[in-house]
């Protein structure tokens, strides 16, 4: 039995040996499937993160747009003012010019009624 005993001791630590390699095996075989899984997820968010900085961009496009729109329409309104004042300043030199004008003729009527009842 003594030689037997080497033996059995040596296959068991080969079995052990194999078994804690068929671990290792194991272990590596599901990190690497771990791996596998983060990177796909990885890629899908920088795929998804470069939609974002697309939409992001043409966010900012339009933002510059509709600004430069604003500022165009402030202008513009601005403007509008400015002739609406100028507009309503020669409507009333105008309806100024005109009372003038109604007052002279009556002025004139009533010299010539005053003459014509003078020279009655």
């Amino acid at each position: 039995m003594a030689p037997s005993a080497p033996r059995t001791r040596v296959a068991a630590a080969l079995r052990m040996k194999q078994i804690a390699l068929d671990n290792q095996d194991r272990t590596i075989r599901r990190l690497r499937a771990q791996l596998a899984t983060k990177r796909r997820g990885l890629a899908a968010t920088k795929k998804e993160l470069k939609g974002t900085q697309v939409a992001l961009e043409a966010s900012h496009k339009v933002i510059a747009g509709l600004t430069e729109i604003g500022l165009s329409m402030s202008k513009k309104i601005e403007k509008m003012k400015v002739k609406k004042q100028l507009v309503k300043a020669n409507h009333v030199e105008c309806h100024q010019k005109f009372q003038a004008r109604i007052h002279e003729a009556e002025d004139s009527m009533q010299a010539q009624h005053l003459l014509i009842f003078l020279f009655e």
